[in-house]
């Protein structure tokens, strides 16, 4: 897969998504090992790949609902 052709569909690797929505590679990770965030796709050398607008998207109310102090699982079972 080349880079034009992921960039062409939307996919991002976590340093471009970390970059686009302002959060940490770390916690980007940690969202996905829990659930919160989905992989798109995976590339034959193991890099993970997100889709940019979903990504972007499931982010941004990770980061609204933060505000409101809930803790990790009651995020994750609003997100649900």
């Amino acid at each position: 897969m080349t880079k034009k052709f992921r960039l062409e569909n939307g996919l991002l690797k976590i340093g471009e998504i970390a970059r686009e929505s302002g959060i940490k590679e770390s916690t980007i990770r940690y969202y996905t090992e829990v659930g919160l965030v989905n992989v798109a796709e995976t590339t034959e050398s193991g890099y993970r790949l997100y889709d940019k607008d979903e990504t972007v998207r499931v982010l941004k109310t990770i980061r609204e609902v933060n505000s409101s102090r809930l803790t990790l699982s009651q995020i994750v079972a609003q997100m649900a």
